[in-house]
C-alpha cells in the first residue's frame, strides 16, 4: 500500500544532510563538551558554531540564544523565567489560541496568583489589535502570543503587536515553533524579546529547542546545576541534537524561499480539488494566499466524527491529524475550534493536513480521492 504522510506540522524526518552532518557525534564525537581534552574542547566549538547558525538564522546574536530540550522547554522558559525575575508585575496576556504549552504554563501561574488575559480572535483566528492595546497596563509583565497557529495555520500580525508592546514598553514572547523555517524572521527588524523554536519542526533531531532572549534582558533557570548554557540551563549537553538542529537552521534559512514555493504550490492544488470534491467542508483559519502558513490546511467537515474519518484514511495510508497532534487523544473539538466559533454542524470533524518538502505534487490526486472513499465509508 502506497503511504502518504501529511502530518508534517507534527513533526518532521531528519533531513538527510542533517543525518550525515551528526553522524560523527552519534558514532565516535561522543565526549563531554564541559570536559577540558583536546576532543572535548571540539565538540564545544561545534556547539558553539550550531549556536551561530541558529542566530544567523533568526538575525540573532550567538549570546542570545540559549538550546533547550524543544518548544515546550522553551515556552516555560520564557515566560516563568521572565516572571521569577520581575515579581512586581503579576499581569500576562496571551490569546485563547495558544499551543497547549503556552496555556498550561499560564493556568499553573494563575495559580500562584497571576492574572492571565486571554485575548479573543475572529473567525480566521486573528486577534484584534485594538483589545490588546487596550489590555496591556502598568502591571502586564508579558504578552505571549503564537506566531503561526499550529491547528489553523493563521499567521498573527507579528510586527503591529511588536509596536503595541513597545509603546506600552511591555516584553513580547512569540511562539515561532511553526513559524520558523516558514516566514523570513529577522529578529533585528522585528523587535521581540523572547522567542521559541523546535528542531524537529524543520528536519533536525528531536529533543532539541531554542530560546531566543534578547540581549540585556535575564531569566531565572528552570533547571539548576552545573554551569552550561552561560550558567541558564544547567545539564550535559544534548551534542547531537544541538549540532543538528544548528546544521538544520542553516539548511531552513538557505532554503526558504524554495521552500515556501513547493508549499504554496501544494496548497493551492489541494484546496483547490478538496473544494471542487466536497460540498460540506469548510476551511479553518485564514484563506490560502494570506496570512497563512503556507504547508497548513485545516478542515471540517460536516456528517461524519473526525477520530471516525481519521481511522479510515489510516487504513488507506493516509496520515493526517485530527487537529493538532498534542491533543489526538482527545475527541472533543480543541480549544482553537471552539476560539473560532466553528459551526457546531462541522466541530465534531477537523482533519489538519500540513505538507512538508518531501511531499509531491502528483500524489493530491490520489490523495483526495482517498479522502473521498474514507468520507463515503465512514458518513452517516
Amino acid at each position: 500500500m502506497k503511504e502518504f504522510y501529511l502530518d508534517y506540522a507534527a513533526t518532521t524526518p531528519i533531513d538527510e544532510r542533517v543525518l550525515e552532518y551528526i553522524r560523527p557525534f552519534l558514532e565516535s564525537k561522543f565526549e563531554n563538551p564541559s570536559s577540558m581534552h583536546i576532543h572535548a574542547i571540539e565538540n564545544k566549538k561545534a556547539i558553539n558554531l550550531a549556536r551561530k547558525k541558529v542566530a544567523d538564522a533568526l538575525n540573532a546574536l550567538p549570546e542570545e540564544v540559549f538550546f533547550t530540550s524543544g518548544g515546550t522547554e522553551s515556552i516555560n522558559w520564557a515566560i516563568k523565567g521572565y516572571a521569577a525575575k520581575n515579581r512586581n508585575k503579576k499581569e500576562i496576556i496571551t490569546t485563547k489560541i495558544e499551543h497547549k504549552a503556552t496555556l498550561n504554563t499560564l493556568h499553573y501561574l494563575e495559580t500562584q496568583g497571576y492574572k492571565v488575559t486571554y485575548l479573543d480572535v475572529d473567525a480566521y483566528g486573528l486577534i484584534d489589535l485594538k483589545q490588546l492595546d487596550q489590555a496591556i497596563n502598568e502591571n502586564t509583565l508579558m504578552v505571549s502570543i503564537i506566531y503561526s497557529n499550529n491547528e489553523i495555520g493563521t499567521i498573527q500580525d507579528v510586527r503591529s503587536i511588536s509596536k503595541i508592546c513597545r509603546k506600552h514598553q511591555t516584553k513580547l514572547h512569540l511562539d515561532a515553533v511553526q513559524a520558523f523555517a516558514q516566514i523570513e524572521i529577522d529578529l533585528h527588524e522585528l523587535d521581540v524579546d523572547f522567542l521559541t523554536i523546535s528542531s524537529h519542526k524543520f528536519y533536525g533531531p528531536k529533543g532539541a529547542g531554542a530560546l531566543y532572549v534578547k540581549k540585556g534582558l535575564d531569566l531565572e533557570p528552570l533547571i539548576h546545576g552545573g554551569s552550561h548554557e552561560s550558567k541558564h540551563r544547567a545539564g550535559t549537553e544534548n551534542l547531537y541534537g544541538v549540532v543538528g538542529m544548528g546544521e538544520a537552521a542553516r539548511i531552513a534559512k538557505a532554503e526558504l524561499e524554495k521552500n515556501r514555493a513547493h508549499y504554496q504550490m501544494l496548497q493551492i492544488d489541494f484546496h483547490q480539488k478538496m473544494m471542487d470534491t466536497f460540498e460540506d467542508v469548510r476551511l479553518n483559519g485564514t484563506t490560502c494566499g494570506s496570512n497563512r502558513s503556507y504547508n497548513n490546511l485545516s478542515y471540517s467537515f460536516k456528517y461524519v466524527l473526525g477520530h471516525e474519518l481519521h481511522f479510515q484514511l489510516n487504513k488507506l495510508g493516509v496520515y493526517v491529524s485530527t487537529g493538532s497532534a498534542c491533543s489526538a487523544h482527545s475527541i472533543e473539538p480543541s480549544h482553537v475550534i471552539m476560539a473560532i466559533g466553528l459551526e457546531e454542524d462541522y466541530q465534531p470533524c477537523v482533519i489538519r493536513i500540513s505538507f512538508g518538502k518531501y511531499s509531491k505534487l502528483k500524489d493530491n490526486d490520489e490523495i483526495i480521492k482517498l479522502f473521498k472513499e474514507a468520507y463515503d465509508e465512514v458518513r452517516d
